[in-house]
């Protein structure tokens, strides 16, 4: 990304990453070219090779970073509030909801594999998403152990890690299937494990 870039320089960057992304959510990442995003984005190339030298992949990059973003915030304002069960339970209908509006298509598990999963920078996009997520369910759970609503006993780390691990899988299937029984089966289970962990 430039750097120092000016409000009007970081909104015109904002819109390119935007209309990339809305165009690979119309046509899918393989169908999209460099022309088709500044058309959407009413920029020119001189503009879009300003703010992403490198081209395509740099812009796909940004693209995924704010995919992550998106997995986050669609959880929000329940991931950072995991105090009570009522909220874990809406945590759960608010990550139910999110696939289940996805659907079959993952616009970042696209931008991923097209980048390359075995590069350092889709890793790191992938990495950087994982460590916040598993990092709010872990605070969710060591919250609940302050209060008394699961036993101090329990791993807290474990826990988180294999939470998360219960939702990818669901959401997998999800992919593949166009079905979010596994999700929430998923979901469902791991709360109650947490219920039962007192």
């Amino acid at each position: 990304m430039p750097k120092a870039l000016t409000a009007k320089g970081t909104a015109t960057r904002q819109r390119i990453i935007d209309g990339a992304a809305a165009e690979i959510h119309d046509r899918g990442v393989l169908a999209i070219t460099l022309d088709d995003v500044c058309r959407r984005t009413a920029t020119s190339k001189g503009q879009l090779f300003h703010y992403f030298p490198d081209g395509r992949e740099e812009l796909l990059l940004a693209v995924a970073e704010r995919e992550a973003e998106r997995v986050l915030e669609d959880q929000q304002p329940h991931l950072g509030q995991l105090t009570s069960w009522s909220a874990w339970e809406s945590w759960r209908d608010a990550v139910v909801l999110r696939y289940q509006r996805q659907g079959m298509n993952c616009p970042l598990g696209v931008l991923i594999t097209e980048l390359g999963r075995s590069t350092p920078a889709a890793q790191l996009v992938t990495a950087r998403l994982i460590e916040r997520w598993e990092y709010q369910l872990l605070v969710g759970i060591r919250e609940m152990q302050q209060h008394g609503h699961i036993s101090e006993g329990l791993d807290a780390e474990r826990t988180a890690a294999a939470i998360l691990a219960a939702v990818q899988g669901g959401v997998t299937i999800l992919m593949s299937t166009g079905s979010s029984a596994h999700l929430e089966a998923a979901l469902d289970t791991s709360l109650l494990f947490l219920r039962l962990a007192h």
